[in-house]
């Protein structure tokens, strides 16, 4: 059991090193393979060792200990256009491959108390204009040959306890961040940035749940977690006049959730409600990032041997066009935060339809395997020359999981 516990953290803190582009802003639709396939729903329905990130309340379910270890293999297709009075050019993000990292453990100390430990990729972005053309616009192009990349990871241990149906736990947690924003406003002063910022900080997550007659209903907050990246976000607005502009703040919102799931038979029906507060969030916030309101579908039909799994989530996307102020040294303009967040956060993917299944190879090993599709979103604003900026972005991401129980 320990050396498989070490095998799989080690796996995990390889794997963490890549970006990733997510779907709800820039978290993941679902943490886990089984509610991926599902929607993202899984705070009101429990998937197993995989629900000590999305509602640790839920570990009670397990029989004795679990242990899963997967991955997300994302494939975003993303396309900007953009004039800057020269005409408009287009250009593709290099950006179209990310792996993400998954490993959960959940283990039973007595009928009432469980813990868990685990690590995931939980959120992240980017684009990669390196290839775009040159020598039109300040002889930069006018994608700039940006280059974004957001990674989170964050490290946790859950603690559960249950009684009469009721359970309730707090899961402390560490989250580690990468951010790198870099790209070559013109001939002078060449290329910008400030190389890769780190930091790490401290959160946790509060869930509740109860089981009664079929019916399994949770509730989750999220804190807000502080992230600075120290030289990114004000050097990135230093060529564009905001000399005054000093945060380096682009904090993990705060989140609140709640899930209800009905069992009948074979047949499970999932819905999960979660609100994200992006316009609370440092960073997100300049940038006039509005709060999400995330709806969620599930349904799973599951015997002995295999499983077969559905799902839809919908959220509007955070991202909205800008207008009427001029911004100033210390502020960013409409235009500007247009530009920022349709060329480097493009986080505006709205739907997205999964499919997923479990094929139980036998009683202690299971194998998960789930797609998500999301069509493509297009945005117009106008950018901060007043011309008009063009955001083009879908995605498809495959997860795999192999479990095991002790």
């Amino acid at each position: 059991m320990k050396k498989t516990i070490k095998l799989a953290l080690v796996a995990a803190l390889a794997l963490g090193a890549t970006s990733a582009f997510a779907t709800n802003g820039s978290n993941l639709i679902g943490m886990g393979v089984k509610a991926r396939g599902m929607g993202g729903a899984g705070i009101g329905m429990s998937h197993g060792a995989e629900s000590t990130l999305a509602n640790a309340a839920l570990i009670t379910s397990v029989k004795d200990t679990e242990v899963s270890f997967g991955g997300t293999i994302f494939m975003p297709k993303v396309s900007n256009t953009q004039n800057l009075g020269a005409g408009a050019e287009s250009a593709d993000s290099a950006a179209d491959m990310n792996v993400i990292p998954s490993v959960s453990i959940a283990s039973k100390v007595n009928d009432n108390f469980y813990f868990g430990i685990g690590m995931w990729g939980t959120a992240g972005m980017g684009v990669d204009y390196r290839d775009s053309i040159t020598n039109t616009a300040g002889g930069a192009g006018t994608q700039f040959k940006m280059v974004t990349n957001l990674q989170l990871m964050q490290f946790a241990v859950p603690l559960a306890y249950t009684t009469n149906g009721f359970s309730v736990a707090i899961t402390p947690l560490l989250q580690y961040g990468a951010l790198d924003i870099n790209y070559q406003y013109s001939t002078t002063p060449g290329q910008v940035g400030a190389g890769v910022s780190q930091d790490l900080q401290f959160g946790y997550n509060l869930g509740l749940s109860y089981k009664t007659s079929g019916f399994t209903v949770g509730a989750t907050y999220k804190s807000q977690i502080d992230m600075k990246y120290k030289g990114q976000l004000s050097n990135a607005m230093q060529n564009f006049g905001l000399t005054g502009y000093t945060n380096d703040k682009l904090s993990t919102p705060a989140e609140i959730g709640l899930g209800v799931s009905y069992k009948m038979k074979e047949h499970t029906i999932a819905l999960d409600y979660k609100n994200i507060k992006w316009s609370a969030a440092k960073g997100y916030e300049d940038f006039k990032w509005k709060d999400q309101n995330v709806y969620v579908i599930g349904y799973e039909y599951a015997t002995d041997k295999w499983a077969a799994r559905l799902g839809y989530n919908y959220a509007k996307s955070p991202i909205e066009e800008q207008s009427g102020f001029a911004g100033s040294t210390t502020a960013p303009s409409s235009g500007l935060i247009n530009t920022f967040n349709l060329l480097g956060f493009p986080g505006i993917i709205e739907s997205h339809m999964t499919i997923g299944g479990t094929y139980n190879v036998n009683s202690r090993t299971s194998v998960d395997l789930a797609y998500v599709y999301s069509p493509e979103v297009s945005n117009t604003y106008k950018n901060f020359a007043s011309q008009d900026i063009t955001t083009k972005h879908s995605q498809s991401a495959l997860s795999f999981a192999l479990n095991y129980a002790f």
